[in-house]
């Protein structure tokens, strides 16, 4: 959404009555307000935009946004990479206690940014909504459209432009509750996809006077990515209603000494907002009508924003709404927003879980990494595809199976803690997008990747504990993506040794579900898995 920045201070600010542009469709729309921050003399938009283009095809950081093939082949033939991805890991055992050691797990806030990357749509999902506390003075009920909530045209509009045709099984009975005269403290749980964002953002919307020219609404997210997704959606929503403005607290914004924010709506991080708030006086607490936490979960698990959360919401005023989201609903997290909110009504929507009864389980023998890769040729070449996620034990593996696939002129995508998250959020665009048909990671991106077009999963190495035992729980997040959604899936597990049969043994045993023999040179037997 273009805007034109009011001084020469580096900070971002945005009218949503102004059109949107394709630059937010995508994680170009981050280097966009990078562009801008630098850019901020700028007096059109048309210069910034020009701006932009040159900085997205003309700088080093084209690579985080535009090439995914640039990337990849800097990352596989890095000379600052210990290993050479040039040749395979010569044994199972070799080096892997200090490869793995290389592979450090995505926070919860890493997680959950590329989850909602890619879901491009909101999950279709069978569960009720269950109510665990409400206010017995204020009646609940549901929703099964949007006109049922009056919203003004241009608000309503703007929920149509982004494609939610009715409401969700969490916006049905939230959206009452958040629309409710007088308002309502919430607490609501549900997993990313099922439109949360999307509910209070609308409540939000639908609250603004636009008269008022100062903060009316505050979004507290845990990290800079979220809150920028947080923002994408609300001005995607806003871009067809006259006057409403945002103003993003994050990291790297400054704002002259003395300066009022004018905004109507401030999405950001805690410190960023305390600051702000508390030490440099840019906006009264005491004016704020709603107040958002997003993300509890993740809130509570990076150091230091428990308390700042806790600080800010003592100094807003008794009657502000107080709304908090989170993906899990557990006694930590109950805690934490019982410190913050009074007499809330609780909502849960249970969460989607794995299943395996929809997957189709094969493994095949194979006596080096050499034969597993000339099997995974001959799967890659027989089955019709969709989208294939093949995962790797380490890091070295993962690497060598992707410049090994690359340079037999497969496209296929990489992905695994090694990469920036510019670059991971880029990959598993063009994987949701299907620029890329396989997906090439390695253990800890098993949760975070969740996309509807996967029907088969290659574990290239089976999930083992560091005592090399079964690791039950991975197996199940790995492969039980390929059957979600109510779709049939497949998975192919590749097994070395008389270990990895141990393993694969141990696994049917604890899901009790028949795993088959698959040879992978039988043509006919790889062309019966496409019916």
């Amino acid at each position: 959404m273009p805007t034109e920045p009011r001084s020469r201070v580096g900070f971002v600010t945005m009218s949503a009555n102004r059109t949107m542009t394709t630059a937010y469709e995508d994680w170009g729309f981050l280097a966009e307000l990078q562009v801008r921050n630098l850019n901020d003399s700028f007096k059109s938009y048309d210069l910034i935009k020009n701006a932009t283009q040159d900085f997205l095809t003309q700088t080093p950081v084209t690579k985080k946004y535009n090439g995914l093939e640039e990337k990849q082949k800097a990352v596989w033939n890095s000379n600052s990479v210990a290993f050479s991805f040039n040749s395979p890991p010569v044994t199972e055992e070799m080096n892997e206690s200090e490869d793995q050691s290389h592979e450090k797990s995505l926070s919860l806030a890493e997680i959950s940014v590329m989850q909602k990357v890619l879901r491009c749509h909101l999950l279709e999902s069978s569960h009720e909504v269950e109510v665990l506390r409400r206010d017995k003075r204020s009646p609940l009920y549901s929703v099964k459209s949007f006109e049922q909530l009056q919203l003004p045209p241009n608000l309503l509009k703007g929920v149509y432009g982004m494609g939610f045709n009715a409401p969700s099984k969490i916006q049905e009975t939230t959206l009452p509750l958040l629309f409710a005269d007088p308002p309502v403290n919430l607490i609501a749980q549900s997993q990313s996809g099922t439109g949360k964002t999307a509910a209070f953002v609308l409540a939000c919307l639908g609250r603004i006077r636009v008269e008022l020219r100062y903060p009316q609404v505050l979004i507290l997210s845990p990290t800079y990515e979220l809150a920028m997704q947080t923002g994408q959606v609300a001005q995607k929503m806003a871009q067809f209603c006259s006057g409403i403005e945002f103003r993003f607290a994050v990291k790297g914004q400054m704002l002259p000494k003395g300066y009022n924010i004018t905004e109507h709506i401030l999405i950001g991080t805690p410190g960023k907002v305390f600051d702000w708030g508390r030490r440099y006086r840019h906006f009264d607490f005491q004016k704020l009508s709603i107040f958002v936490l997003d993300e509890a979960d993740i809130m509570i698990s990076i150091q230091g924003h428990h308390d700042q959360c806790v600080r800010i919401h003592r100094m807003l005023w008794n009657n502000c709404q107080t709304i908090l989201f989170s993906a899990t609903y557990s006694a930590e997290v109950m805690e934490f927003a019982e410190m913050i909110i009074s007499d809330p009504i609780i909502i849960r929507l249970k969460r989607e879980e794995e299943t395996l009864e929809n997957v189709k389980q094969y493994y095949i023998e194979c006596n080096s990494i050499h034969k597993k890769y000339s099997a995974l040729i001959n799967i890659y070449g027989v089955l019709s595809i969709g989208q294939a996620i093949i995962f790797c034990r380490t890091i070295r593996t993962a690497s060598w199976l992707g410049n090994k696939m690359s340079e037999d002129g497969h496209s296929v995508g990489y992905l695994s803690s090694e990469l920036s998250m510019e670059d991971r959020l880029n990959t598993v665009t063009r994987f949701r997008e299907g620029k890329e048909k396989v997906l090439i990671t390695t253990n800890v991106c098993a949760r975070g990747i969740d996309i509807e077009q996967v029907t088969i999963v290659v574990n290239f190495d089976l999930p083992v504990t560091v005592k090399r035992e079964a690791d039950r729980e991975t197996y199940l997040h790995r492969i039980g993506r390929s059957g979600r959604f109510g779709k049939r899936g497949i998975a192919i597990n590749m097994v070395e040794s008389d270990s990895d049969l141990q393993v694969l043994k141990t696994i049917e045993d604890h899901f009790g579900r028949k795993i088959f023999k698959l040879n992978a040179d039988d043509v006919d037997a790889l062309e019966e898995l496409n019916t």
